[in-house]
């Protein structure tokens, strides 16, 4: 069992799950082609969902169950998921592969990435049993139901039919609390020191400064930047400088991962960003036949759009020319940018709007604050002594 990318002849694309004979698994397929384009999830989503059923499948297969009947015995399945390495659950696996579990033998995987696995799996298993794929008696496993049986007499429907809900999954590990891995601001500035270009620098700043992600940077048009302190020509009621960003299907591969369109406002170090790039692009006269903000300048194919896989690239090298000891990643200089509004007294409100969240919960992360702010705290506080006054 393994994930598999299919290219349809629109060229868009999602993933789905092949058996060991390279045969596409029909129950499977059809939950992730609704997950792509009845939800209208992204690539990166179906090929999330692809992987963990691929795995839940394997498990399943090498056990000798059905997967009616894995999904009856899910326990044992996140015991595997837990301490089987690529040597038991890969999909190339040698004869006598050994899953080693017991006191002291470390997790190969942590706890969020089991949930994430869960949550494919219980997807395909309530879209298989909606669609008829697969019995009804499989819902109940995977989740507390509850019927009008526990409501008051008043609020029960009609004998004609009988009300069913969901209400939370059976099978979910408790995660840690996360810490926000962010950009150090130091870090930020060795970066832009860094860079060899304008280009690189505005990319730079994009991240750290507005806080967009590296498929939303990758899939901006010239047309979703507006610099005017007046946009109302162009069409926009919105403004001073600002950048909308917009859920499309390109080329490069880049996805906004909001469904929900938002603007970004600028500041003035990102817009002078702007300006260099705008003088560096017009010295390429190829560059110009791109709608794309961001396109290839120095190398082949000069004036097609950045993928976001070189955005990692160009923070790595640039990482590695500042001497930093770490490579800073593309959503550590996001994570700076949520951490910096918060520490500056920005609501929860403003802080999911800026960022995109759906849920004002995923931006609550970044309310903690860091150990510094801690001490500075318990150091503002006055001393008993001086709070009693001169002593007689």
């Amino acid at each position: 069992m393994r994930a598999f990318p299919v290219r349809l002849p629109s060229g868009v694309r999602y993933w789905t799950v092949l058996d060991d004979g390279l045969v596409v698994l029909a129950e499977a397929d059809a939950f992730l082609r609704q997950v792509r384009f009845g939800r209208d999830g992204s690539e990166l989503t179906s090929r999330s969902y692809a992987g963990g059923i691929a795995l839940f499948l394997r498990w399943c297969a090498r056990t000798g169950r059905h997967w009616h009947v894995g999904v009856e015995q899910l326990g044992l399945f996140i015991t595997w998921l837990r301490h089987a390495g690529p040597a038991a659950s890969g999909v190339d696996v040698a004869s006598g592969g050994q899953v080693l579990a017991g006191p002291g033998v470390e997790p190969v995987r942590g706890a969020r990435r089991i949930n994430g696995v869960l949550a494919a799996v219980r997807g395909l298993v309530t879209h298989a049993v909606t669609t008829g794929q697969a019995p009804g008696r499989l819902m109940p496993l995977i989740y507390e139901l509850a019927d009008e049986r526990d409501l008051p007499v008043q609020a029960r429907g009609d004998d004609d039919g009988r009300m069913v809900w969901r209400m939370r999954a059976r099978h979910r590990l408790h995660e840690p609390e996360p810490l926000v891995d962010r950009a150090s601001d130091a870090e930020i500035v060795a970066l832009l020191r860094a860079c060899r270009s304008a280009r690189d620098r505005l990319v730079v700043l994009l991240l750290a400064r507005a806080g967009l992600r590296r498929g939303e940077l990758c899939g901006l048009r010239r047309s979703d930047v507006h610099l005017l302190l007046d946009s109302r020509l162009l069409g926009c009621e919105v403004e001073r400088a600002h950048v909308h960003v917009v859920r499309r299907d390109n080329p490069n591969g880049a996805w906004a991962k909001s469904r929900r369109q938002r603007w970004v406002p600028l500041d003035f170090l990102v817009v002078q960003a702007f300006d260099g790039y705008e003088f560096e692009r017009l010295a390429v006269p190829r560059a110009g036949e791109s709608d794309f903000l961001l396109v290839n300048l120095f190398r082949e194919p000069v004036g097609a759009a950045m993928r976001p896989d070189a955005i990692n690239e160009l923070m790595s090298a640039c990482s590695r020319r500042a001497g930093l000891r770490r490579a800073v990643r593309p959503h550590q200089l996001r994570h700076a940018f949520g951490s910096n509004l918060a520490d500056a007294g920005s609501g929860l409100d403003e802080i999911a709007e800026l960022l995109g969240h759906a849920a004002m919960s995923s931006s609550q992360v970044y309310l903690h604050p860091d150990p510094t702010r801690l001490r500075d705290a318990i150091d503002r506080v006055p001393s008993p002594r001086e709070l009693a006054g001169p002593a007689r």
